[in-house]
C-alpha cells in the first residue's frame, strides 16, 4: 500500500513538472521585444548585405580574360571556401569497395556496395550495370534533400531485396511523391547506362544514431565547422570522389559520364559539373536561383537553413549561377518549375540569363539548355524522359 502511494505521488510530481515545462516553453515562445534584429530567418539588414555582394570572381567581373585560366582560378576559390577536404585513403590510387549484395533485374544487375571515399569513412552506394558488353555511358544519380533524411540513394534507385521492409516502403512512397512513382536510376539503367548513387552525409545509412531529425541537421553542420570542415563541402567532395570511382569501373566509358538530380540533387549536379572534368554533361531539375532573390524579403518564404548548400564565404566571390558557369562549355540542362514555391520564376530566369551570357561568350550557347516548365518542385516522368533524351544526345 505504501509503495502504491509513493508511485502515485511520483506520477503526480511528473505530471506537474511536465505541465510546468509546457507552460514555461509557451511563455518563452510568446515573449517578444519591441526592438529586434532578425525577422523571418533573416537579418533586418538583408537588403544592405545583398547590395554589398559584388561577386568579383564571376566571369565578366574578374580581371582574368582567358576563360580556361578563369575557371582554374574560380575552382580554386570554391575549393578554398570548402575548407579542409576529407583525407584520402593512404596509398590508394582509387577507392576500395566491397560488394554487399547483388541481384538481377530486367536488363541490368543491381549491386549494393560499400566504398571507401576517405580515411574517415566508408559510404554505402548502389550501382546498376546494364546487361551486355560494355563499356557503357554512366550517370552519377544524386539524391534530393526533401527534409527527409531516412533514405538517400534509395530515392534514386529502387532498394535491393537485402534492405529492411521499412526502407523499401519508404522509398516507394518517396518515389511516388516526387518522381511520379519511377526510380530514375533504374529508368536510366534500362536504357543502357551504368548508374551510381551514394548516400550523402546525414542521409540514409550515413545518418544519426538517434534517427533522422531535420531539426538536428543545422546543429550538426555547425559542430562540423568547429572542426574546420564544412558538411555541405563534404557532400561535394564525396560526389567528386564517387565520380572518380565510377570512371575507374571496367564497365564504364570514362569519356561518357554525366550526372543528374532533382532539388538538392540538382544543386549537387551543377556543382559537380562545375568542379569535375570527369563530368561531360549534367542535368539539374528544380534548383537554380540567385542570392538576391533567395535571401531577400520579397517572397512569403525565406531560406530555412542553407547548410546543405553553403560554403563559407563563397557568396563574397560568386553567386550560384557564376559557380555553375564553370561547367561551360560542356552540355548542361536546367529545368525549373513555374509552380515551384522554393525557387520563384524571377530567380530562375535571372540565373538562367547569367549562365546563357557565359555560354554565349564562349561560343557554346547551343550546349546550354534552360527551360521553365509548368510543374511544382518535383521530377515528373516527362522530366526524366527529357533527361534521358539529353544524355542520349550528349553522352
Amino acid at each position: 500500500m505504501t509503495n502504491r502511494i509513493i508511485n502515485i505521488r511520483w506520477i503526480i510530481i511528473a505530471a506537474l513538472f511536465t505541465l510546468h515545462c509546457s507552460l514555461f516553453v509557451s511563455r518563452i515562445a510568446a515573449q517578444k521585444r519591441s526592438k529586434f534584429e532578425f525577422r523571418r530567418n533573416l537579418p533586418v539588414y538583408a537588403d544592405s548585405l545583398l547590395k554589398d555582394l559584388t561577386y568579383p570572381m564571376a566571369w565578366g567581373n574578374s580581371p582574368i580574360n582567358d576563360f580556361n585560366e578563369w575557371r582554374r582560378a574560380a575552382r580554386q576559390k570554391v575549393f578554398d571556401c570548402m575548407l579542409t577536404p576529407p583525407p584520402p585513403v593512404p596509398g590508394a590510387s582509387q577507392a576500395g569497395f566491397t560488394v554487399l549484395y547483388e541481384e538481377q533485374r530486367e536488363g541490368y544487375k543491381a549491386r549494393k556496395i560499400e566504398i571507401q571515399l576517405s580515411r574517415y569513412y566508408t559510404v554505402p552506394a548502389y550501382v546498376l550495370i546494364p546487361d551486355g558488353k560494355g563499356p557503357f555511358p554512366a550517370v552519377n544519380a544524386l539524391h534530393d534533400h526533401g527534409a527527409h533524411l531516412f533514405i538517400g540513394k534509395e530515392k534514386m534507385i529502387r532498394p535491393l531485396a537485402c534492405e529492411d521492409s521499412t526502407v523499401i516502403k519508404d522509398a516507394d512512397e518517396w518515389a511516388a511523391s516526387l518522381y511520379e512513382g519511377q526510380f530514375v536510376g533504374d529508368y536510366l539503367a534500362r536504357h543502357g547506362y551504368v548508374v551510381f548513387s551514394a548516400d550523402a552525409p546525414m542521409w540514409g545509412e550515413r545518418g544519426q544514431e538517434e534517427g533522422p531529425r531535420r531539426d538536428r541537421y543545422d546543429m550538426i553542420a555547425g559542430n562540423m565547422m568547429m572542426y574546420g570542415i564544412d558538411l555541405s563541402a563534404y557532400m561535394t567532395y564525396d560526389d567528386l570522389s564517387g565520380t572518380e570511382f565510377l570512371a575507374q569501373m571496367p564497365e564504364v566509358d570514362p569519356q561518357r559520364i554525366g550526372c543528374m538530380g532533382c532539388s538538392m540533387g540538382a544543386y549537387r549536379a551543377w556543382m559537380l559539373s562545375a568542379l569535375s572534368d570527369r563530368i561531360k554533361a549534367g542535368a539539374a531539375i528544380c534548383w537554380m536561383t540567385t542570392t538576391d532573390e533567395q535571401m531577400s524579403f520579397k517572397y512569403n518564404r525565406t531560406e530555412n537553413g542553407g547548410f546543405a548548400n553553403c560554403f563559407p564565404g563563397l557568396r563574397r566571390w560568386m553567386d550560384y549561377p557564376h559557380v555553375a558557369s564553370m561547367a561551360c562549355p560542356k552540355p548542361m540542362l536546367f529545368i525549373n518549375g513555374s509552380q515551384d514555391k522554393l525557387f520563384p520564376v524571377p530567380a530562375a530566369e535571372k540565373a538562367f540569363s547569367i549562365m546563357r551570357d557565359v555560354w554565349k561568350s564562349q561560343g557554346a550557347d547551343e550546349n546550354l539548355e534552360t527551360e521553365l516548365w509548368d510543374i511544382p518542385h518535383s521530377c515528373p516522368l516527362k522530366a526524366q524522359q527529357r533527361v534521358l533524351e539529353f544524355f542520349k544526345k550528349n553522352l
